[in-house]
């Protein structure tokens, strides 16, 4: 049996939008996850679209913390567990304020997941890979 493919929300449309310039690039591609669309590069994940159309991305963990103190981002939790490197950043709505929240956040971790990609001799801890291995 096929599966359904839901249709594009708001946030996917938007991920779409301000990742554009990365689309260019052969190491990134587009995949599922937690039947959502994302991006990785390297075969790992760097961001997709929550639940409720914000956006998810993994950053180094000082810089998730500091994004998550500064109140620009909010803590992914995934039953109880709360996840070291992934943020939550939310959907601008509709006045479009935060687009560029958006293209920063997936520029950031762009670069930092494929810094990961690029020294395979980095120690991997587990909040380090990505959620699709969960």
């Amino acid at each position: 049996m096929a599966r359904k493919e839901r249709p594009a929300r708001p946030g996917d449309l938007l991920l779409t939008e301000v990742s554009e310039h990365l689309r260019g690039s052969p190491a990134v591609e587009e995949g599922l996850m937690l039947h959502s669309p994302g991006l990785k590069v390297g075969g790992t994940f760097f961001a997709f679209v929550g639940g409720d159309d914000d956006l998810i991305v993994k950053l180094p963990r000082a810089r998730a913390d500091a994004a998550v103190a500064d109140g620009s981002a909010h803590p992914v939790t995934l039953g109880t567990r709360t996840m070291k490197e992934w943020v939550s950043v939310p959907f601008p709505g509709r006045s479009g304020d935060g687009r560029e929240a958006w293209r920063a956040a997936v520029d950031e971790a762009h670069a930092y997941v494929a810094s990961l990609s690029a020294d395979p001799a980095a120690p991997r801890t587990a909040a380090s890979r990505d959620l699709s291995a969960r």
